[in-house]
């Protein structure tokens, strides 16, 4: 039978060693982290397995579930979505803006031609002495 100061001392020098932890205190867990590159290459292992038992082997040894596994296919799988419009190309991009430039120029000549026509509309009728809105109304003097 151990007595409780031989005890003390055995887990004393346990705790003090570097090689051995405390076995009163957890370890604070931390997230793991996987690059794109681990994530093929596991995956890239797991479909090269044939015989039954390699998976969960490659799983054991790595470390890792079966659930992050199918995870990491469907992410490799689907290609990342970009958000936004769809970028165009140069050459669509100048043939663009080259059909809004010519249509922006006709635009403004017919605003030019409305402005003058009023222009136009009002002076006459300081000449005839009538008012804008017996022009506009369509009423004649009779």
């Amino acid at each position: 039978m151990v007595d409780t100061q031989t005890l003390a001392k055995i887990r004393s020098s346990n705790s003090s060693r570097p090689g051995n932890p405390d076995p009163e205190v957890t370890p604070i867990a931390k997230r793991r982290r996987f690059s794109l590159e681990y994530k093929r290459r596991i995956v890239e292992e797991a479909d090269a397995c044939s015989e039954p038992g390699e998976v969960g082997a490659l799983l054991r040894r790595e470390g890792l579930y079966s659930s992050l596994l199918t995870a990491w296919r469907r992410q490799l799988r689907e290609a990342p979505k970009k958000r936004g419009r769809p970028a165009r190309p140069n050459g669509e991009l100048r043939k663009e803006n080259d059909r809004l430039a010519r249509e922006n120029a006709r635009l403004k000549a017919r605003l030019m031609r409305a402005d003058k026509l009023l222009e136009l509309q009002e002076k006459a009728a300081e000449i005839w002495e009538t008012p804008l809105e017996d022009l506009e109304s369509g009423e004649k003097d009779s």
